[in-house]
């Protein structure tokens, strides 16, 4: 966004949106009600925690570890020119970086509660670990810019290929085809690798932080574009977020932007505890813990009542509904009332100004059964009075 997206804020400008920027004006504009539609964007930095390498640290990076696949250069284990040569070293990988293994993050834990408060607009990942999955965020709240072991398919004709099928060859270090018999093309995680397009479905939502009113930033370095513009397309009175190890991207050139410069876990704790939800936080974290069965919010309960209260209920009930009833069918007798007595009247001034259609065609003045009642054409079930 120009020149101004690449330095610091001054700190003399005032903020438009927040009332300073700090965690704590930041955390009241939350409580206030204001921040109804909330963008998150994450990288591998709110993995780390969960014993999950990121791609670029020195020494402890994924890439800094791929020796021993005596790979050309590390990241051919994610080109898809050399997956079609050779797939074994990325089937030998994806059995450490597989979902399951890995327990979430109270990080990725803070995005499904922000999910349970209803506050959540869209979550944008650059991870492929699935954990947000695992910690319970629903996946049409889930854009996964690079792709995830979620789906997986061929890379040649792009038909399905079953999870459990996967799982299977994974655990194997097996490399799967294509179960079209047509095609019997090389199979793999829905994974972005060098030389793929990005999936659609980040192209059709990367605007979508415009129409949000708080935008968070993690664990990410914002270094690979397009992913890297997502906090740009915030309007500029938008609140900006970002919870890092150091600034990254445009984060903090704008006058309402907040920057929590520590660790992904301990800042969420931080804005937490700040809008008052850290025992809610660690309430749900917990509920991803390894054999910890998934625990249901419990309803809250209604004071019994006794047995008079629950007959007065019905009784009032029971009255409501009859008078709803009577109140329409009254509705219904006034209108029918008005329409017969304004369609008799036209029929009676018809009668004494003009012939009857079948004194028009006998040439008499003699009137038809149908015609000379009035309301037969109407009710035919009415009887004509006699004439005396």
């Amino acid at each position: 966004m120009g020149q101004d997206e690449s330095r610091m804020v001054d700190d003399d400008t005032p903020p438009k949106t927040l009332d300073s920027r700090s965690l704590e004006s930041l955390a009241k504009y939350i409580k206030d009600g204001r921040a109804k539609r909330i963008v998150v964007m994450t990288g591998a930095g709110i993995s780390t925690s969960a014993g999950i390498p990121d791609f670029r640290s020195p020494d402890t990076g994924l890439y800094a570890n791929l020796q021993r696949l005596n790979l050309p250069y590390a990241e051919a284990v994610f080109d898809i020119d050399y997956f079609r040569k050779n797939p074994d070293p990325f089937y030998a990988l994806a059995q450490e970086l597989y979902p399951g293994s890995y327990r979430p993050t109270i990080t990725h834990s803070f995005i499904k509660l922000l999910h349970d408060k209803g506050l959540l607009l869209k979550l944008f990942t650059q991870n492929i670990d699935c954990l947000e999955r695992e910690a319970g965020v629903p996946d049409d709240k889930i854009i996964e810019a690079h792709g995830s072991f979620a789906k997986q398919s061929c890379i040649e004709c792009k038909y399905p290929y079953p999870k459990d099928q996967m799982q299977q060859a994974i655990k194997d270090k097996s490399v799967p085809r294509c179960l079209n018999s047509e095609c019997n093309g090389l199979v793999k995680p829905e994974i972005v690798f060098f030389g793929e397009q990005l999936p659609e479905s980040f192209f059709r939502n990367r605007f979508l932080p415009e129409d949000s009113d708080l935008c968070i930033v993690m664990g990410t370095s914002l270094s690979v574009q397009p992913f890297a513009s997502l906090p740009q397309a915030c309007g500029e009175s938008t609140p900006r977020l970002l919870i890092n190890s150091e600034q990254v991207g445009s984060l903090g050139s704008r006058a309402d932007d907040v920057l929590l410069l520590e660790d992904c876990d301990a800042g969420v704790r931080k804005l937490a505890e700040a809008c008052g939800w850290l025992e809610e936080l660690e309430n749900t974290w917990s509920e991803t813990a390894p054999g910890q069965p998934r625990i249901e919010k419990k309803k809250v309960e209604e004071p019994k009542k006794t047995r008079d209260e629950k007959l007065a209920e019905e009784v009032d009930k029971l009255t409501e509904e009859v008078e709803k009833s009577l109140k329409l069918h009254q509705e219904q007798h006034e209108w029918l009332a008005n329409h017969v007595d304004n369609k008799f009247a036209r029929i009676q001034e018809n009668e004494e100004t003009t012939p009857s259609v079948n004194a028009l065609h006998t040439g008499s003045g003699s009137t038809s059964k149908s015609s000379s009642g009035g309301l037969q054409h109407v009710f035919p079930w009415i009887e004509k009075k006699p004439t005396l």
